[in-house]
């Protein structure tokens, strides 16, 4: 950064005395030397998805439309005209947008709380926060049955059950889903300057307008990156609405898995995949021309600097509001999970995991532990590199092609998991690319979904970073590797970290494709809860049960390690 600052002013006394034509002839090459390295960031992101995402969902796809008499595309419209599938795709998008607008208004109290105050026990909150997004989907369906359901706590209570109807669903969506508005925009929300906003306050704005005409607005690009990745991953709900929906609520993610798991119609499978997918791809098209409108170059501090203990009787029922909101939202499922897990004497459930008994896996079920989180440290590695290298290509944006890689970059969050895992097993499974004996296929097929999650999280703080101090260090003859570590680096070392939690959370949790690709001498923790939900019996709800405390008690850990590094002593990220 001192690098930049010091080449800009020396840059301004030289120009003047540089010849026309030799400024114009190096400012051209500097150009076509960025926009070289550009397309060279996106060569290893673009090949990783050709070959884990686009050729496997293209062979799922093709082998449901090819029958006896060859191509059959006549297959999509009679399919997508069908009354019961009609109804599906109306119902996918109907809760989709009423959980987005329903998370976005619980969580976005809780992004302010968490960037602007200081309070005892922030950063065991945070942990707590996050854990409910990377439980198995199966696990959080069957908590909030408990709680919602007949002979639930609130059957108990107050004889109030919902698991016959929507908002059973929409709840476990916010419960699913605060984390990601509160990590996506609180993240940044605490970088911005709040001397801004206290200008405009001091120029006459009231305390309303000063935040709709400053802060609004810079916050606009998160917003908009949460709300996206919410829809998304509510518009592609699988476990969720599979438990708490029944036969009356089905979305894409549940048809596909029925049509190809247990009706075996791989075509009208390829059918909703390829509706699904256009979906997705109109929707990241909005999302881009939105984004592009509303970004500015942002003025960013360190957020301790920002962060307040609470003043005044609003701020402090603000703040109760939010912790009551986090505990009966967030809390009580999880404490659910707690008791069941205990309820056999002496850790009975616990300790049962430890034996083999050759009914459910070939390994004792605690041996999922150790394989999850390899497979998750190994998925965050790849998912880092790509979504770092993607990031910083798309850090400016130029043209169409840009537009389409950054659209490309989060299709896997849209696409069914489901159909990702089948398409690994068909379409990986001849050399040069067979891989269904390798253990590398589970963190390859969680790494696709860690991308979006590192490219969003850190691509606005780079399009922040004021792009006349890397033109500086280009002209003045620093190199892009230069240019990245003098410059972007020290911008975005805290969103780099947020970003590999993310991705190592999400790897922990990942359900849909995971299921199709993990070896039964190898599951991974949340394979191993829905295969003991599966089964009959007290025993093996219980070491689900168990199962999950455990994942939720490593996350807990792993997230409150990431919060207690993410300062050093200079105040500094």
């Amino acid at each position: 950064m001192d690098l930049a600052r010091t080449e800009v002013a020396d840059g301004a006394d030289g120009a003047g005395g540089a010849g026309g034509a030799g400024a114009v002839d190096g400012t051209s090459r500097d150009s076509r030397g960025q926009s070289a390295a550009r397309l060279g960031l996106m060569v290893l992101p673009v090949a990783f998805f050709a070959v884990f995402f686009a050729y496997p969902v293209a062979a799922i796809v093709s082998r449901g439309l090819h029958g006896d008499g060859g191509w059959q595309p006549a297959r999509i419209w009679d399919v997508a005209t069908r009354p019961d599938i009609r109804h599906v795709l109306w119902f996918t998008t109907w809760q989709a947008l009423a959980s987005t607008a329903l998370t976005l208004l619980v969580a976005l109290p809780g992004a302010y709380v968490f960037a602007r105050f200081d309070f005892r026990g922030k950063q065991m909150l945070r942990a707590v926060v996050t854990v409910p997004f990377v439980l198995p989907t199966v696990v959080v369906g069957t908590a909030f049955l408990a709680l919602v359901g007949r002979g639930g706590l609130l059957d108990e209570l107050w004889g109030v059950r919902l698991d016959t109807t929507v908002w059973a669903i929409l709840l476990a969506h916010v419960f699913f889903n605060y984390a990601v508005v509160v990590r996506t925009v609180g993240g940044l929300w605490s970088q911005l300057d709040p001397g801004q906003e206290e200008a405009a306050r001091m120029l006459g704005a009231s305390r309303l307008a000063a935040w709709r005409r400053v802060t609004l607005p810079a916050l606009g690009p998160a917003v908009a990156a949460a709300a996206l990745m919410v829809f998304l991953f509510t518009f592609t709900s699988f476990g969720v609405v599979q438990i708490l929906g029944g036969p009356t609520f089905s979305t894409l993610e549940v048809e596909i898995y029925r049509q190809t798991s247990e009706i075996f119609d791989l075509a009208t499978a390829a059918v909703l995949t390829i509706v699904q997918f256009v979906a997705v791809g109109a929707i990241l098209a909005v999302h881009a021309a939105t984004v592009r409108r509303r970004e500015t170059a942002l003025r960013l501090v360190a957020p301790e600097t920002t962060a307040r203990r609470p003043r005044g009787a609003g701020q402090w029922t603000l703040l109760a509001g939010v912790l009551a909101s986090i505990a009966v939202l967030l809390v009580l499922p999880l404490a659910v999970l707690v008791q069941r897990s205990l309820g056999a004497p002496g850790f009975g459930y616990y300790r049962a995991l430890a034996d083999d008994d050759g009914g459910v896996f070939l390994v004792a079920p605690i041996e999922a532990i150790g394989n999850s989180l390899e497979y998750a440290f190994a998925a965050t590695a790849i998912a880092v590199l790509i979504g770092g290298l993607a990031a910083a290509a798309l850090t400016r944006r130029a043209g169409r092609l840009m537009r389409g890689f950054d659209a490309l970059l989060m299709l896997p969050l849209g696409v069914s998991a489901v159909t990702v895992g089948f398409g690994f097993l068909i379409a990986l499974d001849e050399p040069p690319l067979d891989l269904r004996a390798s253990w590398i296929l589970v963190p390859l097929a969680q790494a696709l979904v860690g991308v979006p999650f590192v490219v969003r999280t850190m691509l606005p703080v780079l399009r922040a970073v004021d792009g006349r101090l890397r033109e500086a260090a280009a002209v003045l003859g620093a190199s892009p590797w230069r240019v990245w570590r003098e410059v972007d680096l020290p911008m975005v070392r805290r969103a780099l970290l947020i970003a590999a939690g993310f991705a190592f959370a999400v790897s922990l949790g990942e359900f849909g494709a995971t299921v199709f690709i993990a070896r039964p001498d190898n599951p991974t923790l949340p394979v191993a809860v829905a295969r003991l939900l599966g089964r009959a019996g007290d025993l093996n709800y219980g070491q689900a049960m168990a199962l999950s405390t455990i994942l939720m008690v490593v996350c807990a850990v792993a997230l409150l390690l990431l919060e207690r590094v993410r300062t050093d002593r200079t105040g500094e990220f």
